[in-house]
Order: C-alpha cells, then structure tokens, then sequence
C-alpha cells in the first residue's frame, strides 16, 4: 500500500506531503489544477522517464519520494540487490530527484539505484490504468499480456523453448546449404592437422630444442671451459682449495693473539666449503657431457621441420602447438556442423519441447478465457451494456510464434441477439471506454497477488449517470480488498470514496502553484456540489448530500461483477 507522497518542486508544486489510507481514495478538483500531477510524480518515482520539465521554475531541482508498506515479493529481490530491506518498520522508500539540467538520481531504501530497478519494483507496488486504456484493447500483444496475466502464465520456458527451436532450424537450414563447402573445409582441416600431427608439437618444446641445441653445438667449447675451472678450483698443482687451506693455516698460528683474525677465518672456511662444492660440480658437468654430432643433426633436422611448418601456415615455431588445437576443435565443429542426422534429430526434439510448452499454454489460456468472458460480460451489465456479450477468443495461427501457437482476440456483442465480433470493429469510442473499465475493474479484481495499489486515472470518463454510480460503487468494492486510489469528474464516483482529497490551483505575485488537501464534512459536500455543477447552489448542495448519504449506504452492485473465478494471476493486469 502507498502511505505517504512528498514532493519538492515538482511542476508547479512547491512543497506537498500527503498521507494516504487503505480503501478507495479519489482526487478531484477544477479543469487544469492538475489532478494528474500526482500520478505523474508517482510514476517518475517508479522508474518513468523525467526531464528538466518537471523542475518548478527557478527551482534547482525536483525532489519525490514515495513510501509503501514493504510487500513480502521484495524482500529476496532487495537482498539480492544489496538494498537494505526496511525489516524493522516494514517501508519501502522510492525517492527520485531530477536536476534542472535533467540530470536524474534514484534511491531505494537510502540506496543509490537504477531507473531500471525501480521500474522492477514498480511491478509489485502499483498499477495504473490510464484514461486512454482502450486503446490497448486493439492491440493483439496487450490483449494476449492480460490474458496470460489472468491465467497465470509464465511465456520465459515458451520462448526459450521457441529460442532453441528456431536455432537448431536455422543450424540445420544453414548446414544443408553449405554441405560442399563444409566438406571442403573439412577436408583441408584434416590434412593440415595431419601435416601438424606427423610433427607432434608439444607445448613448450620449442624453448627446449633451442636451449639444447645451443648446448650441443658448443659442447666442446663447454668441456674445455669446465676442465680450465676445475684445474683452477681444485686439482692444479696451485690451485685455489690449496691456497685457502695455507691462508687458514697461516691465520691459525697467530689467532690466539687477536680474536678479530677468527672473523677472517670463518669467511675462508665458508670459501673452502664452497669451491669443494664448485669441483664437485665440475667433476658431475665433465662426467656427463660429451660432444655428439649424431645429436646435433637430430637437432638441427627437428628444429628445422619446426620452422618449415611455421612458413608455411605464416605463424612463429612457437605459436603451432596452439594452433594444432584450434584446427582440431574447428573441424570437431565443422564434423557437428556436417552430420546432418544428428542437427535433424536436435530440431526435431526442440519442436518436441516447443509443442509440449505450447500445448501447456495453450490448455491455461482456454481455462482463463471462458471465466474472463463471463467475468467482463456480468460487469458490462452494471455499465450500461445491457444484454452485450464479451468473449476471449484464441485464433490459431498459420506457424508457430515465440508466444505460441495461437493470438488473442476480444469480441463483444453490443446487445442481446447479436453475434460477437472483433471489439475494434464493432464498438464505439464511448463503448470502448467502458469495456476498459469493466475489464480493468475485473482483471484488478481478480488478481489477488498483484499490485497492492490501483491508480484509475480518469478511466471513466465519457462515463456519466447511473453508469458513474455503478462505477463509483465498483471501485468502492476494490477498495475492500486493495487501495485504489482514482482520479475523477464525476460527483457519483467521488461520492462513493473512503477518502477525499481536492487538487487546488492558485496564482500569488504571478506564480501558479497547486495544492492538494483532504477534504471531509461540509466542505466535501461543497466539493461534489461543485462537481454536479447545478445553477442552484442550495439545489446541488442537497443533491450533493443526497449522493454521499447513498455512497454510505451497502453496495448494491451484484456481487459476481468482480467476483472472481478460476486461477488466480501471478502478475499484473493492464487494460
């Protein structure tokens, strides 16, 4: 439920709190004191496209905020998107501020957010039905949206089921049109990886055969070098192991008259010990190197394959054991691409899933369809459609579709006797407007696990006597079971509101500004006389008082015009 609204410098709004109660509220006042402004700040709040526009003149900024009671579906949704979840009061804070550039920000809770997660909010917070809802009873995908909405549909396994249908189709299409090309391509893949296999590249080898061959090809110059070290080390006749182990001696006969000399004699030790490791070394180096020419020409002639193969396909020696893999897996794909049975096989099962899904969706939107027909039907009765008919008809279509196998289309009868036809071609603009406020009223109704809030923004217009008290009565009815909130002309529906608030516009030093403020008593009284606008100030006073004394009454709406029937919505309805 919305409990609170606060703006800042919004349009011609200076500064405006409201707080705002379950039931059924209404906001009414004069042509042009902007009645909509509130519906237009509650729709920036959640996620609607805003622009410098909105900022009151000389105002550095527009500043919204909207509070709603937290509904249980958002609590995982907020702590998956790092918001903090309002457990300890159980709010959920919207705020939304546009700078006088265009500049936007959004909050959530206190946190900076996105337009886009606001408009995810927006999904289980609050429904609008604007006053031009009509016009998406003409177009097929609206219709079809509500219908699933109604019957509880979720389209995301059709259309991924349609998605991996139309894949493999395509894969299939594509692999019958190119088949030589493929077996070309195959054919000269095999052979190159034959060319790369006879070689057998392995990673890193090619950093190995050089650092051999360099030793290989420098052997002798090698042994040489290590046996000059060696003699030096240790098995010249002067040799350094022999020339420290007299400059130790030497120190040893005098140490024990200055104990600084036994310093010296431990780095000539630690020296000792090293050079003993260096001619073991050396003795371990000569031991196992030799020079082997047959070796350097099994070198020279592998490191030579190397960098033909590497000319030839114009890469470095380095980069083949790389590619080796990659023409492998291109021709695994390649064999995929050319082994038509199995692509047949995989589209045949993904038109399996897709008709299985479809028939699934299909079955649920026939189960909603009847019930709808005959929910509308009973409420077009109380609006001025006696006798008219309305019903959901699903059209099969010529291919399937990523929404299935079937389009949605109403139809209406507008008296009794009469065949149901396609509702844009049979029904007027004043029909059409009320068939939008039967379905809204009915969809709404229905779905219990919807939005929490209902806004009807001037749907009834066009609407007038005892059809406006039936609507005033309707919308009271919602509000036993939801807050509906109801932007209105008509005295008949203000009448039947729980709440009343008035939109007021006033000029002061040449600057408009608006305002709104509840009204109750006499000067509700005074309002809704405004709203019949009699001649007769004392006349419509009385008829003012006599319409509020009725609204007070029970309602006297047939109760099956929004009862509700068949399986509950899991999402929002639109008309």
């Amino acid at each position: 439920m919305l409990r609170r609204l606060a703006l800042r410098d919004f349009v011609i709004v200076p500064v405006l709190e409201i707080d705002l109660q379950p039931g059924f509220s209404v906001l009414t006042g004069e042509t042009g004191a902007g009645k909509s402004i509130l519906i237009d700040a509650l729709q920036l709040a959640l996620g609607s496209r805003g622009d410098a526009g909105v900022v009151r003149e000389g105002a550095a900024r527009a500043d919204i905020t909207a509070e709603f009671d937290m509904p249980p579906t958002l609590a995982g949704w907020l702590a998956e998107a790092g918001f903090d979840a309002g457990a300890d009061d159980g709010v959920l804070l919207l705020r939304r501020v546009i700078d006088a550039q265009g500049k936007s920000r959004a909050w959530v809770n206190g946190n900076a957010a996105t337009l886009a997660q606001l408009r995810e909010a927006a999904e289980h917070l609050l429904d609008i039905h604007g006053q031009h809802a009509w016009q998406s009873l003409t177009r097929p995908a609206a219709v079809r949206a509500l219908l699933d909405a109604q019957a509880g549909i979720d389209l995301q396994p059709l259309t991924a089921a349609w998605g991996d249908m139309r894949g493999a189709a395509e894969a299939l299409e594509a692999a019958s049109a190119q088949r030589d090309s493929i077996e070309r391509e195959r054919e000269r893949l095999a052979w190159q990886i034959g060319e790369l296999d006879k070689l057998a590249p392995a990673d890193d080898e090619w950093e190995e055969l050089n650092a051999e061959h360099q030793r290989a090809s420098h052997a002798q110059a090698l042994l040489d070098a290590a046996r000059l070290a060696l003699d030096a080390v240790a098995e010249a006749d002067t040799n350094a192991d022999t020339l420290t182990s007299r400059a130790l001696d030497a120190l040893g006969d005098v140490v024990y008259h200055d104990a600084r000399l036994a310093e010296v004699m431990e780095v000539l030790r630690s020296a000792q010990a090293q050079l003993e490791d260096a001619a073991h070394t050396l003795h371990g180096y000569l031991g196992h190197t030799e020079v082997d020419p047959q070796r350097l020409e099994e070198l020279d002639a592998r490191l030579g394959a190397w960098m033909s193969l590497a000319r030839r396909y114009r890469r470095t020696p380095a980069e083949l054991p790389a590619v080796l893999s990659q023409w492998r897996a291109e021709l695994a794909a390649l064999d995929a691409a050319a082994d038509l049975d199995a692509l047949q096989k995989a589209h045949a099962d993904a038109h399996r899933r897709y008709q299985q899904e479809a028939r699934q969706v299909t079955q649920a939107r026939s189960a909603a369809a009847g019930p709808l027909g005959e929910a509308v039907t009973r409420a077009m009765q109380q609006l001025g459609m006696g006798g008219g008919r309305f019903e959901v008809a699903l059209l099969p279509q010529e291919a399937p579709q990523s929404y299935g196998l079937e389009t949605v289309e109403f139809r209406v009868a507008g008296h009794a006797g009469s065949t149901p036809r396609a509702l844009a071609k049979v029904a007027s603009g004043g029909e059409l407007s009320r068939l939008a406020l039967a379905i809204a009223v009915t969809t709404a109704a229905r779905d219990e696990e919807g939005a929490g809030t209902l806004i009807f923004d001037e749907i009834d217009a066009g609407v007038g006597g005892a059809v406006a008290d039936t609507v005033g009565r309707l919308m009271k009815q919602l509000g036993q079971r939801r807050q509906v909130m109801a932007v209105t002309h008509l005295a008949q529906v203000a009448a039947c509101a729980d709440h009343h608030f008035v939109v007021s516009k006033a000029a002061q030093r040449g600057i408009t500004t608006s305002d709104v403020q509840p009204v109750a008593g006499e000067a509700r009284v005074s309002e809704v006389a405004r709203m019949l606008g009699g001649e007769r100030l004392a006349t419509s006073l009385a008829h003012a008082e006599q319409l509020l004394a009725e609204a007070a009454k029970p309602a006297v709406v047939a109760d099956d015009v929004t009862a509700a029937s068949g399986k509950p919505s899991r999402k929002r309805s639109r008309a």
